[in-house]
């Protein structure tokens, strides 16, 4: 699976932004599809993940600002954030994997490209 991720970029503490993840075909409606962030000197961390059913989970820190979702075609993936904080600031990945796999293990599955995301105070 080849995913593409889009959208990154510089906003103010309390802006938003919307990050993409593209992949070829209909792959991302057969898996389970996350975003996960990796901060300077921190381990990579799930921030929200969308099961083939469509059951949304989101880390605690993120819920209430972050929507995770998928269009009708199956093909883009798309994280909104809103009222973004400074510590929401990293290089946020996304991810596809077989619905069987945990997803809180950080290492599984098929992984995008980094976008960085920086929210300035």
């Amino acid at each position: 699976v080849q995913l593409q991720a889009s959208g990154g970029g510089l906003v103010q503490a309390g802006g938003s932004l919307r990050l993409s993840c593209a992949a070829s075909g209909s792959i991302l409606r057969i898996n389970t599809n996350g975003w996960y962030r990796q901060a300077p000197g921190k381990q990579r961390e799930l921030v929200a993940a969308l099961t083939t059913n469509d059951y949304a989970h989101y880390a605690d820190s993120v819920k209430g600002r972050f929507t995770i979702s998928r269009d009708n075609a199956g093909n883009t993936v798309h994280l909104q954030m809103t009222r973004l904080k400074p510590e929401d600031t990293a290089v946020y990945y996304c991810n596809a994997r077989a619905p069987n796999l945990s997803i809180t293990d950080a290492r599984l599955g098929s992984w995008g490209q980094g976008t960085q995301v920086t929210v300035s105070s």
